[in-house]
């Protein structure tokens, strides 16, 4: 009897920690619709955004403004979970050093995603909202030089 509970245990436990792992990276996965490429091609240049999978907490981003042939903006994203918390960490060829800044999700529900970091010169945020399969409106705002700034790039999808 006593082998009979110790192995129902041992399953109770294996089950439980299978759902754990299944379950750990929810948050990140709501945001999985943001995978593949979105484009705005503008009078001014075409701004590109591509998105892929590396693992269940981290996703890996670019974004790209080009101008005729000559690369504007450039900047590398991760995506990742930490825990309960989700980051959106940028680094801007160019701006700070370099050096990767790190927002913080704020809010979210499942079409929309806030990031945030108070201390940052500008944006001081980030959010993703998608309008459906093939839309989504990225905006970065906050404070620029003292005064309220917001900026809005929808994107569709390649």
């Amino acid at each position: 009897m006593k082998k009979l509970i110790l192995s129902l245990s041992s399953v109770l436990l294996l089950i439980a920690c299978q759902n754990k792992s299944k379950n750990s990276y929810a948050l990140i996965d709501k945001m999985s619709w943001l995978e593949g490429s979105w484009e705005n091609k503008l009078p001014e240049g075409t701004l590109t955004e591509t998105w892929q999978k590396i693992n269940d907490s981290t996703y890996s981003g670019q974004t790209l403004f080009i101008k005729e042939k000559d690369t504007i903006h450039f900047e590398e994203i991760v995506l990742s979970q930490k825990g309960e918390t989700l980051f959106y960490t940028p680094t801007v060829k160019g701006q700070n050093n370099d050096e990767p800044i790190e927002f913080k999700l704020t809010n979210s529900n499942e079409n929309e995603f806030i990031f945030e970091n108070p201390k940052h010169d500008y944006p001081q945020k980030i959010a993703y909202k998608k309008l459906n399969a093939n839309n989504l409106v990225a905006t970065i705002s906050g404070k620029q030089q003292g005064k309220p700034s917001s900026e809005s790039y929808p994107m569709k999808r390649k």
